[in-house]
Parts: structure tokens; sequence; C-alpha cells
């Protein structure tokens, strides 16, 4: 068996492929539906999804919603500029954080543009810090956060809305499950006309999304964990999806990752059960997918986790040659960009 490697993962992505800006309205992106079993690609509109759908398909939407979790502050005493975006909260003041910043060591305050002080409580790997804030930081982010905007989009967001999903009802995402952006509501109405049915879960995005794969074996990275649930209700209908012989569609790698999740926690294959917690369920070619069917994504960032889970499901080979073929029709590329809808 030959050894899987980072560079397998890699391919070249000019600048310009990167979507800058969302496009109006959401369903307007192109979609790509790649048949995972031939390698056949068809090329359609977003808004025309539901072509590729049956009645009694099952769509897995992630309703996490992003909170405006990047802050700025200084440091006490001195004064200089720290960048700091919440990543998890562990406890009512105290918030796993990614700080940008010289000198950034457990003891050191830091006082916010508001005049709330916090300190740094631990040091963690990287760039990570544990942050415990004088008060509970949530009723202040309206006023004192700013949208945690991917570092390769460098247009501004005219309205934060539109690096939500419309289903968004949980807070607590550092970023979007960009694969839900496309959705509209009138789009949701029609498919659920058609007998397309939608189950909620929620995985709340963490550090993984910013952080890409350093190690020549992929095998050797460390992917941090991320909250995510599952309740009772979703479970049944997954059950009963997979019991009738019809399709679970995981919108983006955050709902697979939360299905799968809860296959794993459950005793044996087969049915899951309503599932809340940490999961640091990493996916890489060779795991095999218990509940998963069919998978709607972005493209994503080479050597990225999410690229390799994409290729677990459909194949390195045939993932990266329709990246290519992407990049010659034109697709636009990352959270702003077009889909793909892997069958």
């Amino acid at each position: 068996m030959t050894r899987l490697r980072t560079s397998d993962f890699d391919y070249e992505l000019p600048p310009e492929y990167i979507a800058q800006t969302p496009l109006e309205p959401r369903d307007a992106s192109r979609l790509m539906i790649l048949h995972r079993q031939t390698g056949d690609i068809e090329h359609a509109v977003f808004s025309e999804i539901g072509r590729y759908l049956q009645a009694g398909d099952l769509l897995v939407l992630n309703e996490t919603r992003v909170i405006p979790a990047r802050l700025y502050a200084r440091k006490l005493p001195g004064g200089g500029k720290v960048e700091l975006l919440l990543l998890r909260r562990l406890d009512e003041r105290t918030w796993e954080t990614l700080v940008g910043g010289s000198g950034l060591q457990t003891g050191r305050r830091l006082v916010l543009e508001g005049g709330l002080q916090a300190e740094i409580t631990a040091t963690l790997d990287g760039p990570r810090r544990q942050v415990a804030f004088d008060e509970p930081i949530e009723p202040h982010l309206p006023r004192l956060g700013h949208t945690p905007l991917p570092p390769y989009i460098h247009a501004p967001l005219a309205d934060p809305e539109r690096y939500q999903t419309v289903y968004a009802r949980q807070p607590g995402s550092a970023a979007a499950p960009t694969a839900g952006l496309h959705f509209t509501p009138r789009l949701i109405e029609t498919l659920t006309a058609q007998g397309v049915r939608f189950a909620t879960v929620t995985l709340h995005v963490g550090l993984d999304t910013f952080a890409p794969v350093t190690e020549d074996d992929p095998h050797q990275h460390k992917i941090h964990s991320e909250w995510c649930q599952i309740s009772a209700e979703a479970a049944m209908l997954v059950n009963q999806t997979k019991a009738a012989g019809q399709r679970v569609i995981a919108v983006g790698t955050t709902s697979v990752r939360t299905l799968e999740s809860a296959s794993q926690a459950a005793p044996t294959p087969g049915p899951i059960a309503a599932f809340s917690g940490s999961t640091s369920l990493y996916i890489l070619p060779g795991y095999t997918f218990r509940i998963v069917d069919a998978m709607l994504t972005n493209f994503h960032l080479p050597r990225s986790t999410l690229i390799m889970l994409v290729s677990a499901f459909a194949g390195r080979e045939t993932v990266l040659s329709a990246y290519e073929t992407a990049k010659r029709e034109g697709y636009r590329f990352y959270s702003f960009g077009d889909a793909m809808l892997i069958v």
C-alpha cells in the first residue's frame, strides 16, 4: 500500500480563482455534479440542484451561526496591539482563542476596545491561548466583534449576513459552513415541495478551518476537537432514510463529520442516536463512511483536511481531476465560490 503524503492533496490555484465576494442571489452560483463511481461530471446552476435530487432524499444542514469572533485589544501595560479570534467557549468567561501579536504568554493582561479586560490563563500550542474575560464576552460581541472572514478574502463584506446561511440558528462558529451559503428560503421551499426532506445538526466550526496540514504525513496532523450535536429527531430522520434505502446527503464537510461522529458513537454500525459532544474525527482516504451517501461541498484549499475528507469520499484522483476541470471551466473557489454535489 502506497504511503499517504500531504503533497498528494496539493494543486495549483492562481489567486484570481478565489472568490472575493458572494454572488447575488445566493443560488446563482455554479454547481458541478461529480459522479464518484465513474468520474463523470455535469455542470449546472445551484438553483437547478433539484434536478439531481429525488423525493425521499434527506439533506442534512448545519445550522451553526458565525459569531463576530474577531476582537481587537491592547496589551497591559505597554499598549501593543493584539488580535483575538474566539474559537471555542470553555466556560462562562473562558475561551480557546487564536491570538496575533508578540509577548502573549500566560498572565498577560489585555484591554479590549470597549474597556473590557481579559487575561491569558494558559499557553496552548502555536498561536492558541486560553483567555479569560473579566465578564462574559457574548453580550459585548455585537458591539466589539467583527466577522472573521477567512484570510484569503481581501474584499470588505457589505452585509455580514452573507457569511451566514439562511438557516443559521445556533451561535458558536468561528467560520461559516460554506456549502450551505448557496441555499435561499425559496429554494428550500421548492425542494420541500418536490419531496426532499431536511434535517438539521450543529457543528461549531473551529481552528482547523484556519490550520493547514504542515506535516509530510497527514496522519501526523493533530485535528482539534469541535463541538457538535444531532438531536433525537434528526437521528430518527437519518435512520428512516437509511432504512428506506434512500439517500442521506450531507450539506458540507461539517455535516459529514457530525453524522459520521454520531455513527462512531453508536455501539455497532447501523442506526444512530442523539449525540452531543466534542468530535475530533479526522477523515482520510481509507475511511469507511457509514451514514453519508452523497455530499454537497465547496472547492477547498490544497493540503487541507477538507480536501482530504472529500478525497476519502470520492477518491483522490477523481477529486483532483474534477478540480482541474473546475479551473478550466472558470469555477470560483473557496468560501464564496461555487459548489460541488458528489453523488
